[in-house]
């Protein structure tokens, strides 16, 4: 259920972090880290992806382990797609 609540949330730039995100996590999260991505994925779209492209500072009460695994995600599927101008390094 997560998995398809991550990429089904109707804010496409979101659903690309999130919908791959929890295919690769999800399934190894404990329970602790379910709850806390359930949580955030209860966050309004424009919050969130802000939050994780860091346009804007996160709250505190988000900011924490799950928060930097989002950030260290969207940073290697960045590198994996290259810096748009031909390059993949």
């Amino acid at each position: 259920m997560l998995k398809l609540r991550a990429w089904r949330r109707g804010f496409r730039e979101a659903d690309l972090i999130l919908g791959p995100f929890a295919d690769q996590h999800v399934a190894t999260f404990s329970d602790e880290q379910l709850d806390a991505f359930e949580v955030l994925l209860e966050v309004p779209d424009q919050d969130l992806y802000g939050w994780i492209l860091e346009r804007e500072p996160t709250p505190p009460e988000f900011d924490g382990p799950l928060m930097d695994m989002l950030k260290a995600f969207r940073d290697q599927a960045h590198k994996a797609i290259g810096d748009g101008t031909g390059s993949h390094g």
